[in-house]
């Protein structure tokens, strides 16, 4: 732990929070809080409604597919806009339709008509829409953090905020479920986005415009692309993530079959499970907010996954909740602190000019080959069942950690020379 955290007199806390320091990023901070609550609610409640309406294992993966697919197609453009266009007013655009696409669903839940086949066609919707969010949002972190030595805080206090929000969103969801019904989660949920939205109209940011033609889009494209996989540090780190979106973080996507099915629970009990991976997750990243720099982070990553991997796999085996809730708790650790620094080192390594596209390649493997794992996941739950699913993507993770440790001296050498 920093030297600098170690006080009683509050420097520990300032140091904690010392991305705080800058206007733009409280009101980020404070905006997408109440924002991500509610989007953790909508999911829970979704994900729910869908496994309610069908009993099907199968159907929870292809909406979990169908919503997240449009990232890979779209994020590739979305990169390309953020290192050219206003991110704020991109993110103002992408808010405002994601709290329509709420209210929507609101409405159909309220009508009591709602159906398989309209939730599927309203996550295509917000699927693109997100497509273009992430890009831009991750991006957005250095208009709003002046000094390149508070990124690395900026961003794992970013991934807390999103797990306090995935601590507090599916507890309450589980509860207003089981009272109200699914349609109070879409509804607080649309309400919350206004949250983000004002928070972004009161933000001052200087945007230093950049030439852009839309017939020069492929060459940017094409450009990015090479700047990234032509850094080892980049490269092999997208690469793991990728692995790990396409055969870990799909886990999620079965969390209703382990809490009905083995844990002979309701949906209070998917709202906790997924509420402990948050609390895990939370842990994970307040212990990278207290990091000075990002150099060991390299390591960090690989034995992050390799947690990961090991808490899923034995999970897999538990019967019992509160074991159940301690090892998600684990996994939650395990994928927040390998995402979060792996931000942090792709982020720390990336030319300003670049930073748009190359985290379009990130959210492309964190999110656009999500689906592919949520289908995956889906699919193998329904035919050899949640639990051995979960093992076996648990074995894979680790072999997976265990190849990118080969690479650590490559990605150290890198981030030994741009890291502050």
């Amino acid at each position: 732990m920093p030297e600098k955290s170690v006080s009683t007199n509050g420097e520990g806390l300032r140091f904690l929070l010392r991305a705080f320091r800058y206007r733009n990023y409280r009101l980020f901070f404070s905006g997408q809080l109440v924002s991500l609550t509610g989007t953790w609610m909508q999911m829970i409640a979704m994900i729910w409604l869908v496994y309610r309406l069908t009993n099907s294992a199968f159907l929870l993966g292809l909406v979990g597919f169908i919503s997240q697919l449009p990232t890979l197609i779209f994020s590739p453009l979305a990169g390309v806009l953020a290192d050219h266009l206003e991110r704020r007013k991109i993110l103002l655009i992408t808010q405002t339709f994601s709290m329509l696409q709420a209210f929507a669903l609101a409405g159909l839940a309220f009508s009591g008509h709602i159906a398989a086949w309209q939730i599927i066609v309203l996550s295509v919707f917000l699927g693109v829409v997100g497509a273009f969010d992430a890009p831009v949002r991750l991006s957005f972190v250095v208009d709003m953090v002046e000094k390149k030595e508070d990124l690395g805080n900026a961003i794992a206090l970013n991934s807390t905020m999103f797990n306090v929000a995935r601590l507090i969103g599916p507890s309450l969801a589980g509860i207003i479920v089981a009272v109200f019904g699914e349609g109070i989660c879409f509804l607080l949920n649309g309400i919350s986005f206004l949250a983000v939205i004002v928070a972004l109209m009161l933000m001052e940011i200087k945007h230093k415009k950049k030439p852009f033609e839309t017939s020069h889009v492929f060459r940017h494209l094409k450009e990015g692309l090479h700047y990234a996989f032509g850094e080892p540090a980049i490269k092999y780190i997208i690469l793991l993530i990728s692995f790990f979106s396409l055969l870990g973080a799909s886990y999620i996507v079965v969390m209703p079959v382990v809490a009905k099915e083995i844990l002979h629970g309701g949906v209070k009990t998917l709202g906790f499970l997924m509420a402990s991976a948050g609390l895990g997750a939370l842990i994970g990243a307040l212990y990278l907010a207290w990091q000075k720099t990002s150099l060991g982070f390299e390591k960090t990553i690989s034995i992050a996954a390799i947690i990961f991997g090991a808490a899923l796999a034995i999970f897999s085996f538990s019967r019992v909740f509160w074991i159940s809730m301690l090892l998600i708790l684990c996994a939650g650790f395990g994928m927040m602190v390998q995402m979060a620094a792996s931000n942090t080192v792709i982020q720390t390594v990336t030319e300003d000019d670049k930073r748009g596209r190359v985290m379009s390649l990130y959210t492309m493997a964190f999110m656009g080959l999500a689906p592919f794992g949520s289908l995956l996941a889906g699919s193998l739950a329904g035919k050899i069942g949640a639990a051995l699913t979960l093992l076996i993507n648990g074995i894979l993770c680790i072999l997976g950690a265990l190849l990118f440790s080969s690479k650590i001296g490559l990605i150290k050498k890198t981030l030994e020379a741009k890291a502050v």
